[in-house]
């Protein structure tokens, strides 16, 4: 058996973050590690960081202090060629859906490869197809975004997220501007990924899903990772008085 040592570092490595916007400090010194195919859910009240976080991994928030690194790759914010190679890492789907509203569903799924990757038009479209059939939109190609529900929208959001191959895919509430019907079938999706072996962070409020597909979730709690476990534990066995009083707010 040789193991090669590459293989033997997290995917997405967190050491130290901390991150202020002007007098605010919104991460106060975050160190985690994910594991490829790991699923992580982080939960905690609206304001405890959990979005900053997300947006730091992906590079669109710059951070002060500490490091951060995807398949052993810094983060390095000064270094444009360094960004492009993270982002094509790195998805992300964001609460809303951010779909360009002139581009049919293909399109927006084509549009990355073919800029990014000079992906041949050809070959970019039947990818966009096949990855349409994968979150069950196969037969709306052609539709434009207006044409299509929240969820559906959010489902091309996840296809062209896809589409770039990334290492890891970060979700960032991805259910909360859908009307609860919608919710499903987003989730769903996301299951099937993480059923695949996608990498995949997530930040959501869905407690039932965080419990049903995490291998880890985490609870930020003031810019902190407060507490980290198996669904099992943090759901069951809460160790501090804030994760008890927020799991005891959602039962309200």
């Amino acid at each position: 058996m040789n193991h090669s040592p590459a293989l033997s570092f997290a995917l997405v490595d967190i050491c130290g973050l901390h991150k202020s916007f002007g007098s605010t400090e919104v991460l106060k010194g975050i160190d985690l590690q994910v594991q490829r195919k790991e699923v992580v859910c982080i939960i905690g009240k609206s304001g405890s960081g959990k979005s900053t976080l997300l947006r730091c991994i992906n590079g669109l928030e710059t951070f002060e202090r500490g490091s951060l690194a995807v398949d052993g790759q810094p983060l390095q914010h000064g270094d444009a060629n360094a960004m492009r190679e993270l982002r094509q890492q790195v998805g992300m789907i964001f609460q809303s859906f951010n779909l360009f509203p002139h581009l049919s569903a293909g399109r927006n799924v084509m549009l990355a490869p073919t800029l990014v990757k000079d992906i041949p038009k050809e070959d970019a479209k039947v990818r966009a197809q096949a990855l349409l059939e994968r979150v069950g939109l196969g037969s709306l190609f052609d539709r434009m975004p207006d044409q299509l529900s929240g969820g559906q929208q959010q489902r091309v959001a996840i296809a062209r997220a896809l589409a770039m191959a990334p290492s890891v895919l970060l979700c960032d509430e991805i259910t909360s501007a859908l009307d609860p019907e919608l919710v499903g079938e987003v989730l769903q999706v996301v299951e099937m990924l993480a059923d695949e072996g996608m990498t995949l962070i997530l930040v959501t409020h869905e407690m039932g899903f965080a419990r049903k597909v995490s291998d880890r979730v985490v609870f930020m709690h003031q810019g902190l990772i407060h507490e980290s476990g198996t669904p099992d534990d943090i759901f069951n066995r809460p160790q501090t008085p804030e994760l008890k009083q927020f799991l005891s707010a959602l039962r309200d």
